[in-house]
């Protein structure tokens, strides 16, 4: 594992390790009995000995690389253990005030070294030598918590984690017996430069003639480049072959790296194989391990607490992070998550006191996205609407955009919550959509107004649109609920409102008023219901809902049996999960106040009719009542998702890719505040009154629900057609959304996601 130069590289993982304080009891693919190769002065030692392992050598003819490159099935990744006590102190906070770190700082006048491992003082000594070391002043890192993650805990797992995936692969692949000579230095040079090289692999078999370069990420280390071009050039190892075993999928950049190689290589010379697995950190919890706050459902990962709040500051971290690890040897942490995709997939048994697991999936990036930015404030809005699920009674639940209703736009206190606004923001955001899709000068818009001119119909009236689940594919199983799928639908009626329309209205037959809704039906309303689903503008929908399956579950389950959630369930009291950040003061009028600025001046105009003269038209919602679901065979969860509850329950210890969906990312927790092992309390908020409740699905009652009243969108006229005639436009209608305490959804669908746990800020005192 020699670099070019005599300096020993460290393994790479390049999908970012969660940080979790519930890791205490590894997965049993850990492999605590492997002793390391962390010495200094590395010696060639045979792998089996090395790691010390017993049992006969794979068959060359059977290993993974034997045909060339390849990928470890789906159905066998796992994950394994490395030891890095360090991450137990991802909770210790510093202040921000200069004056209070200087205070904290300035009593600790003895090298780093000489204070205890593991204690605060250890690591603000450190931190206070780095600072003395760059002048007083941290502009490598921007502030201590990104050095604590990313130099103090981040680079001091590196080695020990290269070393367990190393001894991960003697023996899984079975790279034993007396041929495979692990830390092998040869001595390798370049035929066209004359430049000579020390190169140290991983394994090396000169019987078979194969040498072994094992990276426990998916990137390379372009400072062995050199020596590997020597290798596959120098004449006295051209019948050799170079072997690439990576612990996650490549990086573009490694992909063309190894292609380079294969050149200069020739054919079958060089060949690459993926051994998927996820390291997860092993430690002893303690008093500055990241914990949950008493409010906070699930368990911080690294790459959420680490994710920056905007993409200037995403491209600041990056740039810091690149310059200070130019070779890629670090574990990426945030950048690689696109955190506006995060869902939840997973909630596992309530059991009190012991908290639940979880997990949730969000879309993998390639770090140069700039895409890792927001995960904190996404993390929080699902937390926080869970938690507002759980506390407010279901008649609550309920949002109104209605011209014609002022004074019901929804409940006042679930106006108080960014789940509230999230709703009453995504029928406002509806109507916008409908208004740009019913343009008639392109796309369906123009598709349905020449439809209606050919059918003589001069105008269309006043819909309302609104949203509601599709039936919810779900498996509860081993105590748990998988999310398998939550599709939404548009649904769209006749309806018109009293408020006038700035294109007057629309007068037509019934025949005409069913032919204009079948055809919106099948032209406008499918794009609108495709946006809703899929557009990154509904995001935050899809994820406050899938936060409102698992908390309608949770209240089943707490029906059953009391959970750590009794307390909060049906207690109306939300203070804890207010609006938050830029949101914080935003009111249910603001948006109402919008909606009626479209719907009397419109988002746009064109030229049209009215009343057959010359003018112009202008342009300017959600009901989760019901949530159908569909429990999934045995059968079929286990045909269709075979490889899920496997990366679910990697996901609760670390973040793993997702072996159904590679484009996704799985991350997860637990809720507990404590070790993970079973023991001991969870913290709990304050009991408050809570009414009785059975935790089945419930209807709000009539009186509580707003009477949506007239909710058209207003008249259309129709468009001018090509020699001039007719004209006409729509308005928006409006949408209520009254969550009821459904029965269960379904979630988005995609891949398992974790949830964020607001740790508690240690002491720093």
């Amino acid at each position: 594992m020699n670099l070019p130069i005599s300096h020993r590289r460290h393994h790479v993982w390049a999908r970012a390790a969660v940080a979790l304080a519930t890791v205490g009891i590894l997965s049993a693919s850990g492999l605590p009995q492997l002793q390391g190769t962390a010495d200094a002065a590395v010696k060639a030692q045979r792998c089996d000995e090395m790691f010390k392992l017993t049992g006969n050598p794979t068959d060359p003819g059977k290993l993974p690389w034997a045909k060339g490159d390849a990928v470890r099935p789906e159905a066998d990744w796992d994950s394994y253990g490395f030891p890095n006590q360090r991450q137990a102190m991802d909770g210790l906070t510093l202040p921000d005030d200069p004056a209070e770190r200087d205070k904290i700082l300035g009593k600790l006048d003895q090298p780093y070294k000489k204070y205890k491992e593991g204690t605060p003082d250890r690591v603000y000594a450190t931190y206070k030598d780095y600072l003395t070391r760059h002048g007083g002043t941290d502009t490598m890192y921007g502030g201590f918590a990104n050095w604590l993650s990313q130099a103090y805990i981040e680079v001091y797992g590196r080695q020990p984690r290269g070393d367990a995936f190393h001894g991960k692969i003697v023996k899984d692949l079975g790279l034993t017996g007396p041929d495979w000579i692990c830390e092998e230095t040869v001595k390798v040079t370049d035929p066209d430069t004359g430049d000579t090289y020390d190169r140290r692999y991983d394994a090396f078999n000169r019987r078979t003639k194969e040498a072994v370069e094992v990276k426990s990420g998916g990137l390379h280390n372009s400072r062995q480049a050199p020596a590997d071009q020597a290798f596959l050039k120098d004449p006295q190892f051209k019948d050799y072959k170079l072997r690439y075993a990576f612990g996650k999928p490549q990086a573009d950049d490694t992909v063309k790296y190894i292609d380079k190689l294969k050149q200069i290589a020739g054919e079958g010379r060089v060949t690459t194989y993926e051994h998927v697995s996820t390291p997860v950190p092993e430690f002893e919890p303690g008093q500055y391990t990241a914990q949950d706050t008493l409010k906070s459902i699930g368990r911080g990962s690294g790459a959420i607490r680490q994710s920056p709040a905007t993409p200037a500051d995403m491209k600041r971290q990056m740039d810091i992070i690149r310059a200070n690890d130019p070779e890629g040897m670090r574990v990426p942490g945030p950048g690689g998550v696109d955190f506006s995709t995060l869902e939840l997939r997973y909630v596992g048994k309530p059991v009190k006191g012991q908290g639940l697991n979880y997990s949730f999936s969000a879309n993998k990036v390639d770090e140069s996205a700039g895409l890792g930015y927001g995960g904190r404030q996404k993390a929080e809005l699902i937390s926080d609407s869970f938690f507002t699920w759980l506390a407010l009674t279901p008649e609550k639940f309920w949002v109104n955009l209605n011209p014609d209703q002022p004074d019901k736009i929804m409940d006042k206190t679930f106006g108080t919550t960014d789940a509230g606004r999230v709703l009453l923001q995504a029928d406002l955001e509806m109507k916008h959509d409908y208004a740009k899709d019913m343009d008639p000068r392109t796309g369906v818009g123009k598709q349905l107004w020449d439809k209606l001119q050919s059918e003589n119909i001069p105008c269309t009236h006043g819909v309302r649109n609104w949203i509601v689940p599709k039936p919810a594919e779900v498996r509860e199983q081993d105590g748990g609920l998988y999310i398998l799928d939550a599709p939404l639908k548009v649904n769209s009626v006749p309806q018109d409102v009293k408020t006038p329309s700035p294109n007057g209205s629309c007068n037509l037959t019934e025949a005409q008023h069913k032919r204009v809704q079948e055809l919106m039906d099948s032209m406008i309303v499918p794009d609108i219901e495709k946006k809703v689903n899929t557009d990154a503008k509904y995001a935050d929908l899809r994820a406050v809902y899938n936060a409102r399956v698992a908390a309608e579950w949770i209240r089943q389950q707490d029906a059953k049996s009391p959970t750590d959630y009794h307390a909060i369930i049906n207690g109306n009291r939300v203070a804890d999960w207010p609006l938050r950040g830029k949101n914080a003061s935003w009111t249910p009028e603001q948006t109402y106040k919008d909606y009626v600025k479209s719907f009397t001046q419109g988002d746009y105009s064109y030229p049209c009719q009215k009343a057959g003269q010359p003018g112009t038209c202008v342009m300017g919602g959600v009901d989760f009542s019901k949530s159908p679901k569909q429990n999934v065979s045995p059968a079929k969860f286990t045909a269709e998702h075979k490889n899920l509850p496997r990366t679910t329950d990697i996901s609760v210890k670390a973040m793993t890719d997702d072996a159904e969906n590679k484009a996704l990312l799985a991350l997860g927790g637990n809720t507990a505040g404590h070790t993970g092992t079973g023991g001991g309390p969870t913290p709990t908020p304050t009991p408050t009154p809570t009414p009785t409740h059975t935790g089945e699905p419930s209807t709000p009652p009539s009186s509580h629900t707003p009477n949506p009243g007239p909710t058209g969108q207003g008249g259309h006229t129709a468009p001018p057609s090509a020699n001039g005639g007719g004209g006409g436009l729509a308005n928006t209608g409006t949408q209520i959304i009254e969550i009821a305490a459904a029965a269960l959804a379904l979630l988005a669908a995609g891949a398992g996601l974790v949830w964020w746990r607001r740790h508690k800020a240690a002491d720093a005192a």
